[in-house]
């Protein structure tokens, strides 16, 4: 079974979340042992971001650690467990807001749109868009 960097890679639809993983120098720690809980934006949802904010993030590998850092839940938090929750503790330290709702779970203003995509060191979540810390 493949890591979370592996699983993305292989994916095929999170080129931008992979490259900006790599570019903040959070790969290693994501391929590591873990248990993580990625909130994984897809190729789309980065693109939903205003024009140029990638390329700017990219260049700024403060701001973009802390940005893909609320993306991440230690421990390995499925559906089934999230959807008890209301809030969860990002490893940036800030929490993010979890709301089930007949249309689905909400991340923040994202929706999960695949769940429980298990690696070998935690899970996988897939949200249709990027979340920022306040």
């Amino acid at each position: 079974m493949n890591n979370i960097v592996q699983t993305a890679i292989s994916a095929g639809s999170f080129k931008t979340l992979v490259a900006a993983v790599q570019a903040a120098g959070l790969a290693e720690t994501l391929s590591g042992t873990g248990p993580f809980t990625v909130f994984a934006p897809t190729d789309e949802a980065f693109a939903k971001l205003p024009a140029g904010t990638v390329d700017a993030l990219l260049k700024d590998k403060e701001k973009l650690a802390s940005i893909l850092t609320y993306h991440v839940v230690s421990g390995q938090v499925t559906a089934a467990d999230a959807i008890k929750l209301t809030e969860a503790k990002t490893v940036n330290g800030q929490s993010f807001k979890i709301v089930a709702g007949k249309d689905g779970v909400m991340i923040d203003n994202a929706k999960v749109v695949t769940a429980d995509i298990m690696t070998s060191n935690g899970v996988i979540h897939v949200i249709d868009s990027v979340i920022l810390p306040r």
